[in-house]
């Protein structure tokens, strides 16, 4: 569903130093039936001078309430134009785009997500649509990294999976980053899940080839457009694509999440 819809804020407010909440108002018509964890929804800058959406992901849909989360880090004009939004204020959002997380696949597995820095915020639906599985016998541990104490979502993670955390300088949980935390409380699962910087995704691709165990990627990619069109988030792939014949896909189409074995992240 690639429209342009005005939303109305609920909530906006800092949860760290440069994270940010931003909670939306939806009617029914705005978005498709079922929002599935991994995407997201292009948010655009009010300004005349800023005229291309940021991609951020989706890190909560409350159905119920008719409420779309989102958390992002303030570090460029655009998104710290969104700081300022206070409840009532209205945004435009593009949306719901790309290509998320198959729980058809992750079923009834234990399952490790990984989030490191701002990737954490899309591990937190995931882990809840997971949870709302717990019946089919799927498990979840959820490892979050972050650079110091400052663990935003991590109480409501808790909500939904049992969390361990790593951070850069040791200020809390292991210090390092998320395999070294995977690593010294010696989990094991079915399958990883992960969003996070480029070098802990290439270093989650290694461990799962290590392990013998499927991994899913959720890429971070700078995007124009966020429909498939503008070509300026390709990621290259390990095959070559059936209609073009290169060994790329578009990030904001077929991903951002893909099966760590097809993505060529070196």
């Amino acid at each position: 569903m690639k429209k342009k819809t005005t939303m109305t804020v609920l909530d906006s407010r800092m949860l760290a130093q440069d994270i940010w909440s931003l909670e939306l108002a939806y009617a029914p018509e705005d978005i498709p039936d079922q929002v599935r964890p991994g995407q997201f929804a292009g948010l655009y800058p009010a300004g005349g001078d800023l005229l291309l959406m940021r991609p951020i992901s989706i890190c909560r849909w409350d159905r119920g309430r008719g409420a779309l989360r989102f958390v992002y880090r303030a570090a460029g004009k655009g998104t710290r134009s969104f700081t300022g939004l206070k409840a009532g204020d209205t945004i435009d959002m593009l949306g719901i785009l790309g290509n998320g997380y198959d729980l058809e696949k992750l079923r009834g597995k234990h399952v490790i997500l990984l989030g490191g820095g701002i990737g954490v915020p899309p591990m937190l639906e995931l882990a809840a649509a997971l949870q709302a599985d717990a019946d089919a016998g799927t498990t979840v541990t959820a490892v979050m990294g972050y650079r110091n104490n400052e663990l935003f979502l991590k109480e409501e993670m808790e909500a939904f999976a049992q969390v361990l955390v790593a951070t850069e300088d040791g200020s809390a949980g292991t210090k390092g980053n998320v395999l070294d935390a995977v690593r010294e409380n010696e989990i094991r699962a079915d399958v990883l899940c992960a969003c996070g910087p480029l070098p802990m995704l290439r270093a989650v691709k290694r461990y799962a080839q290590e392990k013998n165990i499927p991994a899913f990627l959720s890429l971070e990619e700078r995007m124009a457009c966020g429909v498939g069109v503008c070509l300026g988030c390709v990621a290259k792939t390990t095959k070559a694509d059936e209609h073009s014949k290169v060994h790329n896909a578009r990030v904001c189409v077929e991903g951002p999440v893909f099966s760590a074995e097809d993505v060529d992240l070196d």
